[in-house]
């Protein structure tokens, strides 16, 4: 079996960065990825202005208990006139500031009566002033290419007047689930069968990842069905996913079909649990990637080896999300001589902390564990972890998107 962080590194490295652009207006560019860098060409605020209801005066002229004659008003949007010496302007959040003037003070620390302004708070020079471009300057770096666009980048970009984008396409996944006993939910159940929750899982997981679940499609255990299926989706997808039959069994049919299609697998089995039987491939240049056919094992796989391989494909900086090092809290020690994947919940104690809590069935059957989990806990092979010890944890907020 190949340890863990090497399968890792390998399926990361499975496919080539993209190199394919299209030209998107920012409104459709919500998950795609920037390729190329860009640079803000407006100094933001584009001039000085306030940053509270007001009044704005030369700080040179404020003198304790004495009163000030308002000149003018000035709303937001607005193009104030230059502030006589002695004199003060009313203004707003986000008004100009009157050339002339240096400093804000707030609403709150003044007394206005038949249109003289009383200050009773001493002032400190250029407060409440935002500056022209000390958000962003005119020149400065923007965003690298490789920021996936969401929406503080929408924000961004449009405060920069950046209405289209040059970004990649969204990557498209192929989605295949095998086995003789699945049935579409919504459909009649035998009571040798279940339902097929790995198709609408893994399309789930790929769309919250801004790909595409191009096709979504079922084979049964059988050869022609495998081959006509990848087939398929080879034609028309960038990345292709498959669930199940890549184990041992007599069902186990992906990997001779993939050979027969004239594929190597370039990783077979992968040391943790869950999620041993995993492999890839590459078909007409087209990474495959095959997972164990447990929805949780495949969950899992998908989570700590798929999203990085994907990232990749989508052109993005960091392939690898942060991992932090929380408490565990477990009824008993944990070990196993494979990577161990534990689905635990972040919770904060009485303290503020952060600690992680086992969900109390770990088998791979456990769906129900899924939606209960906020990420995984990695315990490391052969060693053995006490209630109370830290270990790395993955967390779906941050591998998953």
């Amino acid at each position: 079996m190949l340890e863990f962080d090497d399968a890792q590194t390998r399926l990361a490295n499975g496919a080539p960065r993209p190199s394919a652009t299209i030209d998107a207006p920012l409104s459709a560019a919500i998950g795609l990825v920037l390729a190329q860098d860009l640079t803000a060409t407006l100094d933001l605020p584009p001039a000085d202005n306030s940053a509270m209801d007001g009044y704005a005066l030369r700080h040179a002229d404020y003198r304790e208990g004495a009163t000030l004659p308002i000149d003018q008003i000035v709303y937001a949007g607005h193009a104030p006139q230059a502030l006589q010496p002695g004199h003060a302007a009313r203004l707003f959040t986000g008004s100009l500031m009157p050339p002339g003037a240096d400093t804000v003070v707030m609403q709150e620390d003044t007394r206005e009566a038949d249109g003289r302004l009383t200050i009773t708070q001493a002032p400190r020079p250029g407060q409440h002033v935002r500056r022209r471009g000390e958000d962003t300057a005119a020149g400065s770096a923007l965003l690298p290419a490789g920021t996936r666009i969401g929406p503080a980048q929408v924000a961004l970009l449009a405060s920069q007047g950046i209405a289209r984008v040059t970004v990649h396409p969204a990557v498209r996944v192929g989605i295949l689930t095998t086995g003789d006993e699945l049935v579409p939910p919504g459909q009649p159940r035998g009571a040798h069968q279940i339902y097929n929750s790995n198709g609408p899982m893994m399309a789930a997981l790929v769309e919250g990842m801004s790909a595409q679940a191009t096709h979504v499609l079922h084979a049964q255990d059988n050869e022609a069905a495998l081959k006509s299926a990848f087939q398929t989706l080879a034609r028309d997808c960038d990345l292709i996913v498959s669930i199940g039959g890549v184990s041992v069994g007599d069902k186990d049919l992906v990997k001779p079909v993939l050979e027969s299609m004239g594929a190597s697998l370039d990783l077979w089995r992968v040391r943790m649990k869950p999620g041993k039987p995993v492999a890839m491939a590459h078909v007409d240049g087209k990474p495959v990637v095959c997972l164990p056919g447990n929805p949780v094992s495949a969950f899992a796989v998908f989570t700590v080896l798929v999203s990085p391989l994907l990232r990749r494909m989508q052109g993005r900086r960091d392939l690898f999300p942060q991992v932090s090092m929380l408490t565990l809290r477990t009824d008993a020690p944990r070990h196993d001589s494979r990577e161990e994947f534990l689905r635990v919940r972040r919770d904060v104690n009485n303290g503020g902390v952060g600690e992680l809590q086992a969900f109390d069935r770990q088998s791979s059957g456990v769906v129900s564990s899924l939606p209960w989990a906020t990420g995984l806990a990695r315990i490391p092979a052969g060693h053995t972890v006490y209630d109370g010890e830290k270990v790395a944890y993955y967390d779906f907020k941050h591998w998953l998107s």
